[in-house]
């Protein structure tokens, strides 16, 4: 008689997607892309104790860097060093080690980043819908893009311009109104499935 549970199974089976993932991705990193408010860091979080490799967010690591929240150095120093700081951090982490990596709303536009990236790992786009991201964004008062007399009118003007960029990402899934669990547990099965085609064709080793 079969006794193992459900628990067991599930188990099991995201330890044999994991390993398959780890071998496509042979030491790189996998790389959460997406408007914010959508979960990367969430989703990230529960992806690195599904696949056994340690979850970084560059938002913190670049106010690490600057000694400084993100809001403050858009107060201080506008969006435009902020930019240039985050393209060199990014560019750090990349280049140091495995990692599952949340980045910021806006890194993924720029095209050095984008290109550093794909010779790290793959990209994953978290997209979600207008009124879930809305509700995500309005629990925290730190959004500097946000910071206007009608944020639902900037965020659409975001994803307006965003999406299409966005799309350039490797695989894409989308963040809904359920838990991180299930999320990130279609995300594994996601990249079993389609990585080893992704490092086939850029003959990864």
């Amino acid at each position: 008689m079969n006794t193992a549970t459900s628990h067991d199974i599930n188990r099991a089976v995201i330890a044999d997607r994991s390993s398959t993932i780890r071998r496509a991705l042979n030491g790189r990193s996998i790389v959460l892309v997406g408007i914010m408010g959508v979960g990367k860091s969430t989703i990230g979080k529960r992806m690195s104790q599904y696949l056994d490799i340690p979850f970084v967010d560059a938002d913190k690591e670049i106010e690490k860097a600057a000694g400084m929240s993100i809001e403050d150095i858009f107060d201080q120093f506008g969006e435009s060093a902020f930019r240039s700081g985050e393209k060199k951090v990014i560019k750090r982490l990349m280049g140091e080690g495995q990692k599952i990596l949340a980045t910021g709303g806006g890194a993924f536009m720029n095209e050095e980043i984008r290109e550093d990236i794909a010779e790290g790992g793959v990209s994953v786009w978290l997209d979600a819908d207008l009124e879930i991201l809305m509700k995500r964004v309005q629990r925290r008062s730190d959004r500097p893009l946000l910071k206007e007399d009608d944020p639902e009118a900037v965020m659409k003007a975001l994803l307006a311009e965003r999406n299409p960029v966005y799309a350039l990402a490797d695989v894409k899934i989308e963040s809904r109104t359920v838990s991180r669990d299930v999320i990130a547990g279609e995300l594994v099965d996601l990249l079993a499935e389609e990585l080893p085609a992704i490092a086939e064709k850029r003959g990864w080793k």
